[in-house]
């Protein structure tokens, strides 16, 4: 015979609250919705501030877990309300983990970006400046470019697999991923000695 722990009394508000999410059906329970973000995110921020060390991502993870937990409560698609904390808290995990996953891959971008570039020396790298500049370089490329450097980079892919998924022969895929690095170099500017990383 097994024993179930009784719920902490915030872990038994919550599910009373995520119980009323779903009874709300087609309209939507506006003020038990807000009084779940406000009664779990900031267990979230605190989860992200472990994991993530830094205070934005942490608010960042908090609204985005806590969104798709309200989302799928609306949808009834969360089939233990009870258990809504474990949700919430199994979500963010993955999450962190997704995120950490698309840090190392940037990074790897990065030290593509990087190659033969004197100013880059890892000792000074500010590894969390780049990785936030990266972001907004590559959102600066047309798509075609982009998907090229992604898949290359996240996916890990050789440029066969990318030519096959984006339509384009192994070489046509060499040359726009030479291009797209020498423009996301460019886009960083490290050799400016005024650009935005010696400010």
């Amino acid at each position: 015979m097994s024993y179930s722990h009784p719920q902490a009394p915030a872990d038994a508000d919550a599910a009373a609250l995520a119980r009323r999410i779903m009874a709300a059906s087609s309209e939507r329970d506006r003020e038990a919705e807000g009084d779940l973000y406000r009664c779990l995110a900031p267990r979230v921020r605190l989860y992200g501030l472990k994991y993530l060390r830094d205070a934005a991502a942490a608010a960042d993870l908090a609204q985005d877990v806590l969104l798709m937990t309200l989302q799928r409560l609306r949808d009834g698609t969360i089939r233990e309300p009870d258990r809504v904390v474990s949700f919430v808290l199994g979500t963010s995990r993955q999450m962190v983990i997704d995120r950490r996953r698309g840090e190392s891959r940037r990074g790897r971008i990065l030290a593509t970006v990087a190659e033969e570039n004197p100013q880059s020396d890892e000792t000074d790298f500010p590894y969390p400046l780049e990785i936030a500049r990266l972001r907004r370089c590559l959102e600066q490329l047309p798509e075609r470019e982009r998907t090229v450097v992604l898949l290359s980079f996240y996916d890990e892919r050789q440029a066969a697999e990318v030519g096959k998924e984006v339509g384009l022969t192994a070489a046509n895929v060499r040359v726009i991923r030479h291009r797209s690095i020498e423009r996301l170099r460019s886009c960083l500017d490290w050799s400016d000695p005024q650009s935005e990383r010696s400010r």
